[in-house]
């Protein structure tokens, strides 16, 4: 038998490693930034891009891609060469892969602050880096494709089989979710138009958690977990029944994140099956990862590194059981928009993704440099803090949830609620969000003590750029079964074949939920009265884009008499046909906005946004200062306007060639409207005053970005009258 010699490449597993932990402090320090928001809302006043809005897509963006996805890389080029006895096909894509995914994370810390930002939950980035995305993604599978062809070792781990299901269902999700038309360099409109972009984007949302955040983490347990246990993994056959349940499961299971909205009730009640099937593949892992501990307990109680692990294990049984609690309608109807889905996504990101991580960081880097971790203790200390971090940061917003959820459906013996003012239930949790502060402190004070163990330990060992390692050739046997072999067996001596099976899994769900609601018109019902928006609404739709508003106010009203009552009639599907793309949120931090227009004057919502607690007393929300002072940009309106008749919207030749004049006459009718308040008259023929004695340029009000958010605001929901739905 020939034995062959052959090096491992560590340097680029020390790149992803380095940063993962750049990025981690990064992302964890902005979504601190973002709770302390809730208890100092103008903390950044004036400043645009440091605003709640812009700043919450960049956390969630450097959190999971950045952080996350940099330690997703990091575990499998180190696990993959050693599973496949080979170093991986080529080291030039290997740093491409690692150079063009940092670039692609720059590029969203500058874009998404700016404003540039397609709103979609976890898929935010502009169509120019949504490709870039989709070509270093496809360069990171190539290389780990082109490995498994020149493998030494013949059946391919478990480990394996989910970084390989990862690959193919992370690219499909990212193409079909990203799909739009472009404006502009930096803007698009999604190809998909309210409730089926909503589907879209769930479908996406749901199976990002499942395909970037679970299943190469799933790949990472089963590897990092027995070496550092020194065990084997409890039940190989536990493994295969786990891997193609939960793949196959899961991607059925995004609709359970539109449960009671307008989403076609047969789709809805898809999501609803498959979550709560989604329970058993997901523990059976949970499981897998405990049990493989079996007679390692000892070592548990003194390895911060198997405590890390088993803390996360657990974390993600935590997590996987709330998942199809969350999926079930009476318990979808308390939770959903409150603080609770809050605390269930963070003890997924906290504890799975973040202890594993932090474990296998601690596990890596001694090996890496050939040394032993600088301090024992300090790690144990992180592991402590962390732990109560995710404690002191999950616990109350769970408390959060249920009050939120308990004042808001509260009624009066004579039928009105008891909290009419939605503020009453904001204040009310305001010492939660205090707690859930000093929980995320604790937190990144825990990865602050990781930097330091981790930058001695390398400063103390030397570094092992091409580790030497050897193993048998890989001899060529049948292509066919071999007698007595399984089935699953032969397929894990074919990677081809079990991506190929793999893909034909995850594909099967998507296509049996999404094209249905899209090429059959009667799951959407039309309603006559329901136009497209006006030029100026269109613009002013844009910056409430722009802004993140749907990160706090849904525009999603849910067949409740609590939400009738609160808000108004509940949402029609066909209300949405125009939405490019669909706006009904996640979280209401603030009242939905669905049927907001009428509701106030426009000179409320320019005082509104001026000054919130001016208007709202005790208002969380912050100022949007700039809004009201800076000058509309109506350059693209009609190339905007083009597209959208492009993606179906029927605006005419001459409402585009006359979509200059249309926003003007709009703009100067709600001018006229704002001079109805004193105050706001006499600021303003004080403020053009000024600008003429200094000979400064002074925007007239009409001109400006505050008139076209206004314009917007006061078109929702004015549509629809309940005798009209078709």
């Amino acid at each position: 038998m020939e034995i062959q010699q052959f090096y491992y490449d560590n340097k680029i597993v020390k790149k992803f490693i380095y940063a993962t932990i750049f990025w981690g402090v990064i992302g964890m320090a902005v979504g601190l930034l973002l709770a302390y928001f809730f208890l100092f809302p103008n903390l950044t006043e004036g400043i645009s891009w440091l605003s709640f809005g812009r700043l919450r897509p960049l956390h969630t963006n450097a959190v999971i891609f950045a952080f996350v996805g940099n330690a997703i890389f990091a575990g499998v080029y180190y696990s993959s060469q050693r599973l496949l006895k080979a170093r991986m096909a080529s080291d030039v894509l290997s740093n491409i892969n690692f150079w063009g995914w940092q670039l692609i994370i720059v590029s969203a810390a500058i874009t998404l602050p700016l404003g540039y930002t397609s709103t979609k939950e976890y898929a935010e980035l502009e169509w120019p880096i949504d490709i870039a995305i989709a070509v270093v993604w496809v360069i990171f599978g190539w290389n780990l494709i082109a490995t498994l062809l020149k493998r030494r070792q013949r059946h391919l781990y478990v480990a394996i089989w989910f970084y390989l299901a990862t690959f193919v269902t992370v690219a499909v999700l990212h193409i079909f979710n990203s799909l739009a038309l472009p404006v502009s360099f930096l803007k698009s409109y999604s190809v998909y138009a309210g409730v089926q972009d909503a589907l879209v984007q769930w479908w996406y949302g749901h199976n990002a958690v499942a395909f970037f955040l679970t299943t190469p983490f799933l790949g990472l347990m089963y590897y990092f977990v027995p070496k550092a246990a020194n065990r084997p993994v409890y039940s190989y056959k536990l493994s295969i029944v786990h891997f193609w349940s939960l793949i196959f499961i899961y991607i059925w299971a995004g609709p359970h994140h539109l449960l009671y909205s307008a989403l076609p009730e047969w789709a809805q009640n898809l999501g609803v099956a498959f979550s709560i099937m989604l329970l058993m593949p997901s523990w059976g892992g949970m499981i897998n990862g405990l049990l493989t501990l079996r007679g390692a307990w000892d070592k548990v109680r003194t390895d911060p590194v198997l405590k890390f692990m088993v803390v996360a294990i657990t974390g993600y049984g935590m997590a996987t059981f709330e998942g199809p609690l969350l999926s079930l309608k009476s318990v979808n109807a308390v939770g959903h928009f409150t603080d609770w889905i809050i605390a269930h996504v963070h003890v997924g990101a906290l504890a799975w993704n973040g202890f594993l991580t932090f474990g296998m960081i601690y596990w890596l880097v001694p090996r890496l440099f050939k040394t032993k971790l600088y301090s024992i203790k300090l790690a144990n200390i992180h592991f402590w803090i962390g732990t109560l971090g995710i404690v002191m940061y999950a616990l109350p917003l769970y408390v959060a949830g249920f009050l939120q959820a308990s004042m808001w459906k509260q009624f009066n013996p004579d039928g009105t609620l008891v909290y009419g003012n939605f503020l009453e239930t904001v204040t009310e949790i305001i010492p939660m969000y205090a707690m859930r502060a000093v929980g995320g402190t604790l937190y990144l004070t825990g990865l602050l003590v990781l930097v330091y163990n981790i930058i001695v330990t390398i400063k103390h060992g030397s570094a092992v750029t091409d580790e030497l390692a050897e193993a048998p050739a890989l001899e060529r046997v049948s292509k066919r079964r071999v007698a007595g072999e399984g089935f699953h067996t032969w397929l894990e001596r074919k990677p081809i074949q079990l991506t190929i099976l793999a893909t034909i899994a995850i594909l099967i769900g998507g296509i049996i939920q999404i094209v249905p609601t899209i090429m059959i018109k009667s799951n959407i019902p039309t309603i006559s009265s329901v136009k497209p928006y006006s030029p100026l609404e269109l613009e002013g739709r844009d910056i409430y884009i722009r802004e993140g508003c749907v990160s706090c106010h849904s525009q999603m009203i849910r067949p409740f008499r609590s939400e009738v009552e609160r808000y108004g009639e509940y949402s029609k599907a066909g209300e949405y046909v125009y939405d490019h793309p669909f706006l009904w949120g996640s979280k209401r931090t603030g009242p939905d906005l669905h049927r907001i227009g009428g509701k106030y004057s426009d000179n409320w919502h320019l005082n509104h946004m001026y000054d919130p607690q001016s208007t709202s007393s005790g208002s969380i929300m912050p100022s949007y200062k700039w809004i009201v002072r800076d000058k509309l940009d109506k350059s693209e309106t009609e190339k905007k306007m083009k597209v959208m008749v492009a993606l179906g919207v029927p605006y005419s030749e001459e409402e585009i060639a006359n979509a200059q004049q249309s926003m003007l006459e709009q703009g100067t009718t709600i001018e006229k409207n704002l001079y109805s308040d004193p105050d706001f008259a006499e600021t303003y023929e004080n403020d053009k005053k000024s600008a003429a004695e200094s000979g400064s340029d002074f925007v007239e009000m009409k001109n400006r970005e505050i008139v076209a958010l206004i314009a917007y605001l006061q078109r929702l929901g004015t549509d629809i009258k309940v005798k009209e739905v078709e």
